[in-house]
């Protein structure tokens, strides 16, 4: 189509590079508002804005490249393949023998305007650097924010930086809105017409069959499709850069920042007609896509590893978003079909089916997963699943939400399962946060990460809400969280302190030895606890409980 109005080689390269990608600001931000990422839609949208994302480096590289005079693509190419290794090599040499050694200084400062100067020194130097190799600065400061999130202070530096990041984002949408040029519309009217709604049915017909091809069903490729056809925030930043070095004309640079501006704020509706239309293609499938007879499910069940959560109640929602957070595959298994449904319309891996029946779990290969989780409330069906369970699978690791203390202690010492008694009242949401907290430390992943998946969590819940501190305290007591410290007198508290974390272990291998003689499992979760923990007073609490 450019090739049709007379516009260069390097131009088209540069024109096509910045159409094809999508807006990853608008979408994510309807996926979050929505509590749509655990979808399989959420997902898929998700993993191709981050494809996108990676994408965008060769294009930041090879546009300055194109500005050449007298060079041919192919060799503007070759020589921005050669730039872009060399500045990616430093920066990652630099990353792992400067960032976390710097950072680790910096932290111990405890000061939050220095934590804050650092991760700006980081930024703007990797620009600068970028910027010397004759590549675009924002390719740096991309490169940046990907070397600092492989660092283990990426949970900080999210949140010193959340503040701007909103701030910076508002500004971002209303910077979208100035470049519509309603004068240039009016006298271009159906050529911006023609650029909008090609751009929105090219890519989602292409990104609509990509996602059929790869087994997507048809209502999740469409609805992915759809989400994805507007043009991208990194359009802005392909085409202001191409026209800064004379590659494209200021007139057609207006133009086309225009017409992407109005497909980024088609996005809403897009989404909201992706939505209906998905929900009368769900509701006209048979019922098979509720009993977990779909290529969705059977995706997930010869999976390598996934979880089996069983119940999706209050608690077992908390639980499934706490995995979706983690990126952990599960099924899930809920007797009431009218929950199944409205799940399952949702486009989430929840389907109508009784774990107590051994023809289910069979069906669904629970003996193939990483862990059960049991989230029913009631007492009678909850140790009625158990039991099942642990005939079935006397080697699967199960977690269930007990009733009470006495229910918790049976569940342990006769079924041998890690049972957890929920602290906070019924109508509370944050009872189910020590639960899915203790299930994705046994799983194996790191506490810090559980703990800003948690607090990110409770955060979520809260809404504005306050904790009292009794309160909180005893949630973050449960979740491995450690409380601010308080003044503590000098002198042998050093020494105390060492000889104390002594006595601890030793109580921990000792406990740990004892309980493995009535209750392996539970033991095993308890040593998967200790090996993550820098702090063994939870470990000691839970094997007190155990």
């Amino acid at each position: 189509v450019g090739s049709f109005f007379g516009l260069p080689g390097n131009a088209l390269v540069v024109l096509g590079g910045g159409l094809a990608l999508s807006s990853s600001a608008f979408v994510l931000q309807l996926l979050k508002d929505k509590k749509q990422l655990a979808t399989r839609f959420g997902k898929a949208a998700f993993g191709v804005l981050l494809f996108q994302d990676l994408a965008v480096v060769p294009l930041l590289v090879v546009t300055p490249i194109l500005a050449g005079k007298g060079t041919s693509v192919a060799s503007a190419v070759g020589s921005a393949v050669v730039k872009a290794a060399l500045a990616l090599s430093s920066i990652a040499i630099a990353g792992r023998t400067l960032i976390n050694p710097l950072f680790k200084i910096v932290a111990q400062a405890h000061s939050q305007e220095a934590f804050l100067g650092m991760i700006l020194l980081s930024v703007l130097s990797m620009s600068f650097m970028t910027e010397g190799l004759g590549l675009s600065n924002t390719l740096g400061a991309f490169l940046a924010g990907v070397l600092l999130s492989e660092t283990k202070y990426r949970y900080q530096v999210e949140a010193d930086i959340a503040p701007f990041r909103g701030i910076l984002l508002g500004l971002f949408f209303i910077t979208v809105g100035f470049e519509i040029d309603v004068h240039l519309i009016a006298a271009n009217f159906p050529l911006v017409s023609a650029i909008v709604v090609g751009t929105i049915l090219i890519k989602a017909l292409v990104l609509t069959g990509l996602s059929l091809a790869f087994g997507l069903s048809l209502s999740t490729s469409q609805q992915t499709g759809l989400i994805l056809s507007q043009g991208g925030e990194f359009a802005f930043v392909a085409f202001g850069l191409a026209r800064s070095l004379g590659i494209l004309s200021p007139h057609t640079t207006k133009l086309l920042l225009t017409s992407v501006s109005l497909t980024m704020a088609l996005t809403p509706m897009l989404s909201e007609v992706g939505a209906k239309v998905a929900k009368k293609l769900e509701e006209k499938s048979d019922f098979t896509h509720y009993l977990g007879q779909d290529r969705d499910a059977n995706e997930i069940k010869e999976s390598e590893e996934f979880v089996v959560v069983v119940g999706y109640g209050a608690v077992g929602k908390v639980v499934c978003d706490l995995l979706d957070r983690k990126f952990t595959k599960y099924v899930g298994l809920e007797i009431d079909p009218n929950k199944a449904i409205q799940a399952r319309n949702k486009g989430l891996p929840v389907f109508f089916g009784d774990v107590g029946r051994p023809e289910v779990a069979e069906a669904f290969n629970v003996g193939k997963s990483k862990a059960v989780i049991v989230t029913i409330s009631d007492r009678a069906e909850c140790t009625r699943a158990v039991i099942l369970l642990r005939r079935l699978y006397p080697d699967l690791m199960i977690f269930a939400r007990a009733y009470n203390a006495d229910h918790r202690d049976r569940l342990q010492k006769t079924l041998d399962v890690v049972a957890m008694v929920p602290i906070l009242p019924e109508d509370n949401f944050l009872m189910t946060l020590p639960f899915g907290g203790a299930v994705l430390k046994s799983l194996g992943a790191p506490v810090e990460e559980v703990n800003a998946i948690i607090e990110k969590k409770r955060k979520d819940i809260l809404g504005g809400r306050g904790l009292n501190r009794n309160e909180e305290a005893t949630v973050l007591a449960q979740l491995g969280i450690e409380p601010a410290p308080e003044n503590q007198p000098q002198g042998n508290s050093v020494a105390t302190g060492a000889q104390g974390k002594e006595e601890q272990s030793e109580a921990v291998a000792a406990a740990v030895m004892e309980t493995k003689e009535r209750s392996p499992m539970v033991a095993q979760v308890i040593e998967a606890v200790a090996v993550t923990q820098k702090n063994e007073t939870e470990v000691v609490d839970l094997i007190q409980e155990a």
